[in-house]
């Protein structure tokens, strides 16, 4: 691999790093606010969304951690 293609891949990887950081906080706060919900509340629509939101937030987040090793491989 040549240096300016390495280059732009460690960009990409700087770049896929703080995508996952910035999903990473946002399934967090999602997955605290389900949680300080009374368990009535999160048995409410509104309830069950923010549930499957940091729960598809955490498969997002599964995602790019999987392609920055795989990224990271390519590039050894």
């Amino acid at each position: 691999m040549n240096k300016e293609r390495r280059a732009s891949i460690e960009e990409a990887l700087n770049l896929l790093g703080q995508a996952a950081q910035i999903i990473a906080d946002a399934k967090d706060e999602e997955q605290s606010a389900y949680e300080n919900l009374s368990e009535g509340l999160q048995q409410t629509e509104r309830g069950q969304r923010m549930e499957s939101a940091a729960y598809t937030l955490d498969n997002a987040l599964n995602s790019v951690e999987s392609a920055i090793i795989e990224v990271e491989e390519a590039i050894e």
